[in-house]
């Protein structure tokens, strides 16, 4: 039988190169593409020894344990104890749920037959052990899968009635409000899945202009800007949305430069997000002056804690 290294070392490098990706996300840390790769083609030259005489002494648990401290740091380097350990036991939850669901899929592809009082088991067209075909298809629909269902994990975990204070930055301006965490609050731009946080627009007469905010007021489908500020042009959505009782209706919204939360000792930076225009008081007693989309907490990043 002909073995090819090569195409099996490709396979476990694309293979590594998802899993610090998918690792990286969850734990909301910004990689560079070079760490990204040197960590993933670290993990991959195990592929090699499996061909060296040094192949009985990398299977070794405390070889793997090195091996996987030397790829952790190549990838998301060393800052204090804590978080290095953090994000090498995240790698290795990672590494077991996708490979977990690989084998779960493989075994659900199976059928079994009884012959002589013993089941066996026979594999449909993928091959046993696991085949090409399954892990060149399935894990990267295993790493969508993962990536989407730690994100509503992570949305359902937010604590909804909490008031944060909320700073939004547009055309060099930033505007200072505090801000409700709602989980009501479920409106994306439908061409852009953007999601969109609710603002009261009389709060906002520093940061917008007086035509945009009577812009908002109109509540029209095709809204009409200043031909003498163009720039606005670029930033202006138009949001369809529906409440209960009544017809579709028309939400002006904003791209902003970014929107940064305070939450505890966290301070995050949202950059895809859009901001509604409001033309109803959000809250009778002045608590808050925006609403907050739960989905801003999941693809903020942590600019410092």
């Amino acid at each position: 039988m002909v073995v090819y290294a090569d195409a099996i070392w490709l396979l476990n490098l694309c293979i590594d190169c998802l899993l610090l990706m998918l690792t990286a996300v969850v734990l909301k840390k910004r990689v560079k593409k070079r760490r990204l790769l040197l960590g993933a083609c670290i993990a991959s030259t195990i592929v090699i020894f499996a061909f060296t005489p040094y192949a009985a002494t990398m299977t070794q648990p405390l070889m793997k344990l090195l091996y996987s401290v030397l790829i952790v740091y190549a990838t998301f380097g060393f800052t204090k104890i804590r978080t290095f350990v953090q994000t090498l036991l995240m790698f290795y939850f990672v590494t077991f749920m996708v490979g977990g669901g690989l084998i779960g899929v493989h075994f659900f592809m199976q059928s079994n037959q009884l012959m002589g009082g013993v089941i066996s088991a026979r594999s449909l067209s993928f091959g046993d052990p696991i085949s090409w075909t399954l892990v060149v298809f399935g894990f990267p629909l295993m790493y969508y899968f993962s990536k989407k269902r730690i994100s509503e994990i992570e949305v359902t975990e937010i604590r909804y009635d909490q008031i944060v204070k909320v700073e939004i930055a547009i055309n060099g301006a930033a505007l200072q409000l505090s801000g409700l965490i709602d989980s009501g609050n479920q409106l994306y731009d439908p061409l852009t899945k953007t999601p969109v946080m609710i603002l009261e627009a009389a709060c906002a007469t520093e940061l917008f202009p007086d035509w945009l905010l009577q812009q908002a007021q109109l509540k029209q489908a095709l809204p009409e800007w200043n031909e003498k500020e163009p720039e606005w042009a670029t930033r202006l959505r138009i949001v369809p949305y529906r409440v209960v009782g009544q017809n579709h209706g028309f939400l002006l919204a904003v791209k902003p430069d970014e929107v940064r939360i305070y939450k505890g000792n966290e301070l995050l930076r949202v950059t895809r997000i859009l901001i509604g225009l409001s033309d109803t008081k959000l809250s009778s007693d002045h608590e808050y002056s925006c609403i907050l989309h739960p989905k801003m907490f999941v693809s903020a990043d942590i600019v410092s804690a």
